[in-house]
């Protein structure tokens, strides 16, 4: 095998910028797509250069052309689709969080274990030279010591029957947004002494249970603070990492690469600098990371031990605001 045979669940807007422009990019093939209407489906298809429209997404994760299911349906289905694909022998790329909460996300932990399938969470921002860069300022010692975190993911508001604003269907600013500043703060653990905690969390209800804004504290074992800031109600887009060290600060002004901003201030005592670190998409590098383990049996760089973690860093800033977990 030398090309990826992508199937899409769904017909959702995160999956031209996701898995469609990234296959095209990369040479894989899309060759199904399902959706719970099939006119869309194949409006999706027609649009996106899908090979053929599947009338369910059972029929898809059965369908012996596809090599890989991307997920990227509303969260509660995440976990039970992952499963089903699971059972089916196929690799997935899936779209976070990795399930509702950490029990779900163990259970599809130890299915993949037991099928030694290959499941990835799509935590794109990591694959990104942005992100690389960041790490290695602290790596190296340019901005010394770790001392504070602040991540900033703040969107306007999704229309009123957006699945992010139903507690059935696992919504709430912290599953479409915190889950990504949570694993930003995990990720720095080996800079820190270990793990961060969650040690406060303030939301604000969209309706009962749904949070629309989520504001969560962190701290590290060293010592070091971290914020994770996430509103689904705001006038703009803002997506941003700052890093603060004893030396100094780095600042990536969109380390999502959500807008195309690829800038990374570094500020020292020696003065102040800018960084352009590139602008290819950080979904293709995901996809690419992916297709090179598929391949190449290079290693995933974050697991399914990973993707449980994170839910339980999600469920306990839930707790912490006095919400219930998903």
């Amino acid at each position: 095998m030398t090309e990826l045979r992508i199937g899409v669940l769904g017909a959702s807007r995160i999956a031209e910028l996701a898995i469609v422009e990234p296959a095209r990019a990369l040479g894989h093939r899309l060759v199904a797509v399902a959706a719970r209407d099939r006119g869309r489906a194949a409006t999706f298809a027609q649009t996106h250069g899908v090979e053929r429209v599947v009338d369910s997404y059972a029929e898809l994760i059965a369908d012996p052309e596809v090599d890989v299911v991307y997920n990227p349906l509303a969260n509660a289905f995440h976990a039970e689709w992952n499963l089903k694909a699971i059972e089916a022998g196929k690799a997935v790329l899936t779209e976070k969080p990795f399930a509702r909460n950490a029990a779900e996300a163990d259970t599809v932990r130890r299915a993949a274990r037991e099928r030694g399938a290959p499941i990835m969470e799509g935590f794109h921002y990591l694959f990104h030279p942005i992100i690389g860069r960041m790490f290695d300022l602290l790596g190296d010692g340019t901005l010394g010591e770790l001392q504070r975190v602040e991540v900033i993911m703040r969107m306007p508001e999704p229309k009123p029957d957006d699945p992010r604003w139903s507690l059935e269907l696992a919504g709430g600013a912290v599953m479409d947004l915190g889950c990504y500043g949570l694993h930003v703060h995990r990720q720095l653990s080996r800079f820190a002494d270990g793990a961060p905690s969650v040690v406060a969390a303030r939301a604000v209800e969209r309706t009962t249970g749904v949070d629309e804004s989520m504001d969560i504290d962190l701290v590290f074992r060293n010592g070091a603070t971290g914020s994770s800031i996430n509103s689904m109600n705001w006038d703009r887009f803002e997506m941003t990492l700052r890093l603060v060290g004893d030396r100094g600060q780095a600042l990536a002004h969109d380390y999502m690469l959500q807008y195309g901003d690829d800038r990374i201030t570094v500020s020292t005592d020696a003065g102040t600098t800018t960084l352009h670190v590139g602008t290819r998409s950080t979904y293709t590098y995901q996809l690419e990371v992916f297709a090179d383990h598929l391949l190449c049996g290079t290693p995933f760089p974050i697991d399914t031990d990973d993707a449980v973690t994170n839910m339980r860093f999600v469920d306990a800033a839930y707790i912490a605001a006095g919400l219930p977990p998903r």
